[in-house]
């Protein structure tokens, strides 16, 4: 999945006439189908049987549909439209309420590592139930002294004749404890650079020697694993790219992690939106402390969205990416700190202990208490800064 070149000679009203019909489609066909069970999925906290059970059925329904990895080139079943026609799903999906896939990690973020350095039998085996959501799949990446410093990772891996044994710790892993494979980043010769010598292997999470471990967080859920290795054995049809080259293999997977965060506005703005409603509800929109704080989130989320449409922008003219990426991720974990913060201090104690539910999606004291980890998620606030600090702005590099 490369950039698109852009087109020489655009016809904008016609663009927009495509974009239109495409947009009706989506529609009504989520007008439709978008029923039932199917309105009751949003996620929260441990992903249960019968909450997977449930997805795996509407990620079906949809990629039937060609709703799913519509950006993926025809050959691997998607259906090479670009971005802006990514944008139009992502805010009928939102309009209507409809969860999102089952895979999403797979299908964003290593699926076009599976395209770019994956071989034909690999692609053939993988990409199809990908889409399908029929496989899980996690990200074997940060461990428990390699996150924000991901080279220096220790998962160990060594040759064993016509394949591999594995040792080591992964944590941090969303889906693992459903997951039916992962995508696992491993040192196999620890004499190199620590950003050489990085294998990337594509690993059965049913082999022998797996362990899953939940990690239940502040909010009581359980979204995160740890996994452990224990003389694990995989083929080596299972390495995903050149031995030691692991680390080009994570650049890719990782640059399209952090190309996503450019709709992440659309579930911002949302429920900026919601809140307003809900104080104007509760009789206090007329009080001019709470206007002004409301008035804050507003201008920041139109801010995010401002961000994502300059560095859509730039993708869809064929640019490589700017700083936007980092700038969008910061206003985003700053106005999603802010929301339940001013929806509890307007709102009262009560909003503290309202239950979370999937059809409820502004469970503020749910939200109070995951907000923090926002700052983590998806790139640390503080690496954020000195890369905008160092790359963007041309300040001295923190020492190291």
């Amino acid at each position: 999945m490369t950039p698109r070149s852009p087109d020489p000679s655009p016809d904008p009203s016609r663009d927009q006439v495509e974009l239109d019909v495409f947009r009706a489609e989506v529609r009504a066909w989520l007008d439709e189908h978008c029923v039932g069970r199917f309105r009751e999925l949003g996620f929260r906290g441990d992903p249960d049987p019968d909450w997977v059970a449930a997805m795996r059925d509407w990620n079906n329904l949809l990629a039937d549909a060609g709703w799913v990895a519509i950006d993926w080139p025809e050959e691997h079943g998607g259906r090479d439209l670009g971005l802006a026609h990514q944008v139009v799903l992502a805010e009928e999906l939102d309009r209507a309420g409809a969860p999102g896939t089952l895979n999403p990690i797979g299908l964003a973020n290593i699926a076009p590592s599976i395209m770019t350095f994956g071989t034909d039998e690999q692609k053939a085996r993988f990409l199809a139930p990908m889409r399908r959501g029929d496989e899980i799949w996690c990200q074997g990446f940060s461990e428990p002294d390699a996150g924000s410093d991901l080279a220096s990772l220790t998962t160990r891996g060594r040759r064993d004749g016509d394949g591999w044994v594995i040792d080591g710790q992964k944590v941090w892993n969303t889906y693992g404890q459903v997951a039916d494979w992962c995508e696992l980043l491993v040192r196999t010769d620890p004499a190199a650079a620590k950003h050489r010598g990085i294998t990337c292997f594509l690993v059965d999470m049913r082999l022998p020697g797996i362990e899953v471990r939940p990690l239940r967080t502040a909010t009581g859920d359980a979204d995160f694993c740890e996994i452990f290795f224990d003389g694990v054995r995989v083929p080596d049809s299972a390495r995903l790219g050149p031995e030691g080259e692991g680390w080009a293999v994570a650049m890719t997977t990782l640059s399209f992690e952090r190309s996503g965060v450019s709709n992440l506005h659309i579930p911002t703005r949302r429920k900026v939106r919601e809140l307003i409603d809900e104080i104007r509800h509760a009789g206090r929109g007329d009080d001019p402390v709470v206007r002004q704080q409301l008035a804050r989130l507003w201008i920041d989320a139109e801010i995010q969205r401002l961000l994502s449409e300059r560095a859509n922008a730039r993708a869809l003219q064929g640019l490589p990416p700017g700083p936007e990426g980092s700038l969008i991720k910061l206003v985003w974990s700053k106005v999603n700190q802010d929301l339940p913060l001013v929806a509890t201090q307007v709102l009262g104690a009560g909003t503290l202990v309202s239950a979370p539910t999937a059809a409820d999606g502004n469970d503020w004291g749910h939200q109070a208490v995951g907000a923090r980890s926002l700052s983590i998620a998806g790139g640390t606030t503080e690496v954020n800064k000195n890369i905008v600090a160092e790359r963007v702005l041309g300040l001295p590099r923190e020492p190291r």
